[in-house]
């Protein structure tokens, strides 16, 4: 097959390590042509260019800033992503008949650029669910059913329910976003929404002893403490004022250490309580180069996940994966919509409580400090293995409809 591969995460090789990456390179060596458009913003000073590989082509397109800029760029930018996309395709990819097309959320706006190659091509489409937008924004105070941001959250709606009904296939990270899509969403053949996870190549990142004090001296994070690590972004989503809590609630823990590395919009909160606090048993540190990071989390203890309480959309954040690659526990404080409390309780490796209460974390973390961790490292393990490996991701996609 010829697959077209649409996102806006900005990447110069499938060799790359990600949940997209890995999917694509599973593509790749079952012998399968995959054309990708990654966009690079104008702010990297950089031209459309392409780049070849084996049985593979990236086509950086360049286009407006949407990030690290000020809102009316971001907008318009924004606004020209869908066309600019439709364009590249007619110009770089007029020779190649697509056999299938993959795309993810967010974002949700490429929908013309979709229907061009579906319509152009007689082409299967195939949605990565990745995020349930603009709900998830409604969900957090982002966004409101009235006023102007009312008129932007119709606009938006409008636009997932577009991309829902052009879609052959609709890939959602769990059961309870299937539920969720097609509850919502009566509209949409519920036949064509099917569970397709976030996976990856299963790479064993564990370490040993040795490595692991070696590790945890160059970080600055004691040996003879349990390591809780929050690694990713903190922003809005991942309910920071909670996680700020947490930290106050367990700063008398001796025995906890927490590591929190990350970037985002609401970083600036936790640096300010980190120097207003001076907690001894708490470390945070900006986000780290991928390899830095992916080392960093092999000797840590246990791995922990946060989502804001008002969350309705059931989330099931990637960054579990990292934490099982390097086969930590993992402790998830989350709302009760989403099921990756679930999947961690009834997989044997980890924890969940709700995101609203402080006692329950508190006595989870005294409770694992205890040497209660009563985990199988190896069963954790073959769970990756057997659930979210980018091949389980391939098979289901190779496996729907008639896009074998």
């Amino acid at each position: 097959m010829n697959i077209l591969f649409l996102t806006l995460l900005g990447f110069d090789s499938i060799q790359e390590h990600n949940i997209y990456t890995d999917l694509l390179r599973e593509f790749v060596k079952n012998e399968h042509y995959v054309c990708v458009i990654s966009p690079v913003e104008k702010r990297w000073r950089q031209n459309t260019h392409i780049i070849e590989g084996k049985n593979s082509k990236i086509l950086r397109l360049k286009i407006g800033n949407t990030q690290k800029t000020n809102i009316i760029e971001k907008g318009i930018s924004t606004i020209m992503i869908e066309p600019q996309f439709k364009k590249a395709i007619k110009r770089y990819f007029s020779d190649v008949k697509f056999d299938l097309i993959l795309y993810s959320t967010p974002p949700i706006t490429l929908v013309g650029a979709i229907e061009y190659v579906k319509k152009r091509d007689n082409a299967k489409t195939y949605l990565l669910l990745k995020d349930i937008f603009p709900q998830n924004a409604l969900d957090i105070g982002m966004m409101s059913t009235t006023g102007l941001r009312g008129i932007i959250y119709r606009h938006f709606r409008k636009q997932e329910k577009k991309l829902y009904a052009i879609s052959d296939k609709i890939g959602c990270m769990s059961q309870a976003n299937v539920d969720y899509v097609i509850k919502h969403n009566p509209e949409v053949d519920s036949q064509k929404v099917e569970v397709c996870p976030n996976s990856i190549e299963v790479i064993d990142k564990s370490v040993d002893d040795i490595k692991k004090n070696e590790i945890r001296s160059k970080y600055g994070t004691p040996i003879d403490k349990t390591v809780f690590v929050y690694g990713g972004n903190l922003g809005k989503p991942q309910g920071i004022p909670f996680l700020i809590e947490c930290l106050k609630a367990c700063s008398e823990i001796d025995e906890a250490f927490f590591l929190i590395v990350g970037d985002g919009t609401e970083y600036g909160l936790l640096e300010e309580y980190a120097n207003k606090a001076n907690q001894h048993n708490l470390k945070l540190m900006k986000k780290l180069p991928k390899d830095d990071y992916d080392t960093m989390i092999g000797a840590c203890d246990v791995g922990m996940i946060f989502l804001d309480h008002r969350f309705t959309i059931p989330n099931f954040p990637s960054r579990l994966l990292s934490y099982m690659q390097a086969k930590l526990p993992v402790l998830a404080c989350t709302d009760p919509n989403t099921d990756i409390g679930n999947v961690i309780v009834e997989g044997g490796f980890g924890w969940w409580c709700e995101s609203n209460s402080t006692d329950e974390f508190y006595r989870i973390i005294v409770s694992i400090c205890n040497n209660e961790l009563g985990i199988d490292r190896v069963v954790e393990h073959e769970y990756l293995k057997k659930h979210y490996s980018s091949t389980v991701s391939y098979s289901i996609i190779c496996g729907s409809g008639e896009n074998e």
